[in-house]
Parts: C-alpha cells; structure tokens; sequence
C-alpha cells in the first residue's frame, strides 16, 4: 500500500522494465531532481532484500549522503527503501507496478519518518514537506517514463 504522500503516473513501458530502472539505484540520479546516485555496499552488487546502498544527494548548493536499506522487493511489482542518515531514520521510499493495457502504471510514494526536532534542524537543507516530495516524485517520474519509453 502506498503511503499518503504518493504520485502515480502512467508509463507505456512494462512493469518488469520500470521495475528495473526503479530498483538500479546507482542510475537513481538520472531521473531524480536530488538524489545523484551512488553504490551498493556490503557485497550487495543490486535490489534484494536487506540490500544497502549508500546513496549521494544535492539540493542547490547542499550535499548529503544517506544509508539506504532494501525492504521490499518483488520484482515487476514493489520496490521499496528505507532511508537513514546515521542511526536516524529520515524516510521509506516506495514504487508500486502495477501492468496495464497500455503498460503500468507507477506510484511512487514517501512516508517522513524524521522526528520534529530533525525537522526542525534539517530545514535548512531544503523543502522536505509533503508538497515538496510531491513536485519532486512527478519529476521523476517523468524522467522515469522517458527512460523507460526510449530504448
């Protein structure tokens, strides 16, 4: 079930395909607005369940890193990811499938999992509301659909 800060977008492409392009996150960077990529860690060498992935992310002049741990993983279906910095948890990223007549559709959806004084303090770095996820997942996921669409 997506989480209550979601987009879905219809992408003529098979759900296997975005799947594939969802859960590669060290090409992660080619369709998000922040995150800029990165590498699995650990041995992990891709999506599988517990995987980590160390992940590298900018907003303007910011840049961050963040720790983040494959949750769910069925292939062709959900892709999901539970984000930390440190030992804090900061957030889970999710990516429902679902196969179409005209090729899936893709929900991608956010739950803030940042404790308010992190909120508080993180501020600085950026939007992170509700609002902000939003315009940023609808962002990527047109990207998504361009990749998925192109090749």
């Amino acid at each position: 079930m997506a989480y209550p800060t979601a987009v879905t977008r219809e992408i003529a492409a098979p759900a296997q395909k975005v799947w594939e392009l969802v859960s590669d996150l060290p090409r992660m960077g080619e369709w998000s607005p922040e995150n800029q990529g990165g590498s699995w860690k650990g041995g992990a060498t891709g999506p599988a369940m517990g995987a980590v992935f160390s992940g590298k992310n900018k907003n303007g002049i910011r840049r961050w890193s963040t720790t983040a741990t494959v949750v769910d993983c069925q292939p062709g279906k959900v892709f999901e990811i539970a984000v930390t910095f440190g030992p804090l948890a900061v957030a889970n990223w999710r990516y429902e499938i679902e196969a179409t007549a005209a090729g899936c559709a893709v929900t991608e959806s956010w739950n803030d999992h940042r404790a308010g004084w992190m909120k508080v303090v993180s501020s600085p770095m950026g939007d992170h509301s509700a609002d902000h996820a939003r315009l940023e997942m609808a962002a990527t996921l047109a990207k998504l659909a361009a990749a998925a669409t192109s090749a």
